[in-house]
């Protein structure tokens, strides 16, 4: 059945928005709307358009018999820092410290609603990076993970602290937690990651940054090579970090347990959003 343009308009751009980074050809929209590839080049005008209005991304367009378009997110600086504001003053509440000068994060992080614009965020500061796959350690930090590779239209894979029997043979290391400075062990199935792959590390929370650095070191053992690193919300502090280039999106800047004051500001990502 031929759908009218009102509802070719809807179901293309739910398309494009289920398929990030993922190069679409007009013969595929043009065979599923029964309409003309002169038809579907105006309504991906239209799209595209509307994704640029709102704030979300943009269509690219590659020309050639073999071309099409392929939609890239990327939330615009204003909406993205609007995000991060609105993030900092609910995490910003005494009831929220935890001993160490940790925060409760895991009611934000198993919130969908609010994982996936943290996720369309990251994704927009990496969306000019070639990136293969995403990396995250068990356990809080698999829901931004998994949100950034969905945006990014790659896979995401788990680091864990012991080997699991269910994913087969691991590689293993040492690493030293940069901030209690203990010894600990971090491994990956040796399927999870192939050789040479871009690899953008995710994690929830960076105090000195050890876990980040052990990630980066087993990323060695893989011969992968490293395309990023995204933390949810870094701690500021005396110690100094153990990872140097880094987005955060949202900075912890001061903890009074007895005074029951929490400070949170923005990261460092307004620097890296365009």
């Amino acid at each position: 059945m031929k759908i009218r343009r009102s509802g070719r308009l809807v179901d293309m751009t739910r398309y494009l928005l289920d398929h990030p980074h993922q190069l679409v050809s007009l013969s595929m929209f043009s065979s599923r709307y029964k309409a003309a590839k002169s038809s579907i080049s105006e309504d991906l005008v239209i799209v595209s358009e509307m994704l640029s209005h709102d704030g979300i991304g943009k269509l690219v367009t590659v020309p050639g018999a073999a071309g099409g378009v392929m939609f890239i997110p990327g939330w615009s600086k204003e909406k993205s820092l609007e995000m991060i504001d609105t993030l900092c003053e609910q995490l910003s509440k005494p009831e929220r410290l935890l001993p160490g000068g940790y925060l409760y994060l895991t009611d934000v992080l198993g919130n969908p609603s609010q994982v996936k614009p943290m996720g369309q965020v990251f994704a927009s500061v990496f969306a000019d990076r070639k990136v293969d796959v995403v990396m995250t350690i068990a356990t809080k930090g698999i829901p931004l993970a998994y949100a950034v590779a969905e945006q990014l239209g790659v896979p995401f894979v788990i680091v864990r602290s012991d080997s699991r029997v269910t994913e087969g043979s691991t590689v293993s290391i040492n690493y030293v937690s940069g901030s209690s400075k203990a010894i600990r062990t971090m491994a990956l199935a040796r399927r999870s990651l192939p050789r040479g792959a871009n690899v953008l590390l995710i994690d929830d929370f960076m105090k000195a940054g050890g876990t980040i650095r052990g990630m980066m070191s087993l990323l060695n053992e893989f011969e992968a090579n490293l395309a990023g690193v995204g933390v949810l919300m870094e701690a500021e502090g005396a110690e100094k970090k153990m990872v140097s280039e880094y987005v955060s999106l949202m900075k912890l800047t001061n903890v009074d347990s007895d005074e029951g004051l929490v400070t949170i500001s923005r990261g460092n990502v307004e620097q890296f959003l365009k």
